[in-house]
């Protein structure tokens, strides 16, 4: 709680779960007073990864971070809005209250864990 980022994590296709040959995908639900996924951001450079963003109220926004660490972008997302990260790209996002996300991966391989962790400090 103390860094706004409590969230259920639930993952439906995976090599343990629904089978896929190269698909993986959940859904993350933030708890009530969170506002962070994705803390801290990091890449997947083997799997693209798509993100579609849900419960989120008409007067709330989430502000879902992507691109170079060293050089992010920020887009505006609001209910039932969807957007694609390169493998090359972070991924981050915060809201102005809690919100849920669909994600998928695809690409080389399906280890839930195949990341690059870009610490805080690289962030710009």
């Amino acid at each position: 709680q103390a860094q706004a980022n409590v969230r259920k994590l639930s993952r439906y296709i995976h090599p343990d779960g629904v089978k896929s040959c190269q698909l993986v995908m959940g859904f993350t639900e933030l708890a009530e007073g969170n506002v962070w996924n994705t803390m801290p951001p990091h890449t997947h450079p083997r799997r693209s990864e798509i993100y579609l963003y849900f419960d989120i109220k008409d007067e709330n926004i989430v502000v879902h971070l992507m691109g170079d660490p060293r050089s992010t972008r920020s887009v505006i997302m609001r209910n039932q809005q969807a957007i694609a990260s390169p493998a090359w790209s972070i991924h981050s996002a915060a809201g102005t209250s809690n919100y849920s996300f669909v994600w998928a991966m695809g690409g080389e391989n399906q280890a839930f864990d195949d990341m690059d962790g870009v610490p805080m400090s690289e962030i710009l």
